[in-house]
């Protein structure tokens, strides 16, 4: 079960108490800065650790100036879309409230939502560490894959400044993920090892810690009795989780 630490009192809690019940994320984005995309990715990937557990989730994005900037910002990087609170209305029962925000939203300072209320005020938080990037870094569509990655390869409640030198190894990874991948796909297919998926779920499930995903998957890339097959159906798996769109290039003719 995936356990998610609360920031208001340290402790890692069920991110589902009711099994099955209806789960509100909540990603609370006041800004369309860079901060804010790492906020609503980290809100989009606890969506998908739930749902592949089965949960049901109703996402919500409150607490937004430019909220068109950072919806054409957020669909380039991958983020399915959440709902304006305006539009989401109330009522729905939810068994659980997790409200993924920056660590200074819902301060004494006073961050509150369309409504007036507290964000955080009840529920589960969910904090995600300010991220900056160098001039340019963030704001290449062409890229946003490779964005994607870096952020997600550090961990969420440290700070992070993405520079020139980040993202260009990051698109080498993706790069290099993506071709094997689609070389994989041509093998024999092969379930996955009973140990990897363990790894992945135990990774993900403490505390959404996506860097330990990611070197489950480095270690499958290089481990040499994990067969092809095998290989694949884990990247396909996990990217269930990461959306990287790791089986994009499947079926591609590769340059000569």
């Amino acid at each position: 079960m995936l356990r998610i630490t609360d920031a208001r009192t340290g402790e890692p809690t069920d991110a589902t108490p009711a099994r099955r019940g209806l789960t509100r994320v909540e990603a609370h984005v006041p800004r369309p800065d860079t901060t804010g995309l790492r906020v609503l990715l980290v809100a989009d990937v606890l969506v998908r650790a739930l749902e592949i557990s089965g949960t049901p989730v109703w996402t919500v994005l409150t607490g937004t100036e430019g909220r068109a900037e950072l919806r054409a910002r957020a669909t380039a990087l991958g983020i399915r879309p959440f709902e304006d609170e305006r539009d989401s209305g109330t009522g729905l029962g939810e068994a659980q409230v997790l409200r993924v925000c920056a660590p200074e939203t819902g301060t004494a300072d006073g961050a509150t939502g369309e409504a007036g209320r507290d964000e955080t005020a009840s529920g589960l938080r969910v904090e995600v560490a300010p991220a900056d990037a160098d001039s340019g870094v963030a704001d290449d569509d062409e890229r946003a894959s490779a964005l994607r990655l870096a952020l997600l390869a550090c961990p969420r409640r440290e700070p992070v400044r993405l520079d020139e030198a980040a993202l260009t190894d990051a698109e080498d990874t993706l790069r290099r993920w993506r071709g094997a991948v689609a070389t994989w796909a041509t093998r024999p297919s092969g379930p996955i090892p009973d140990p990897v998926r363990q790894q992945l779920r135990a990774a993900w499930e403490d505390d959404l810690d996506v860097p330990a995903v990611l070197a489950v998957l480095r270690k499958v890339e290089t481990s040499g009795t994990v067969p092809d097959g095998a290989r694949f159906e884990t990247y396909a798996y996990a990217d269930r989780l990461l959306g990287l769109e790791l089986t994009r290039d499947i079926g591609r003719e590769t340059p000569s």
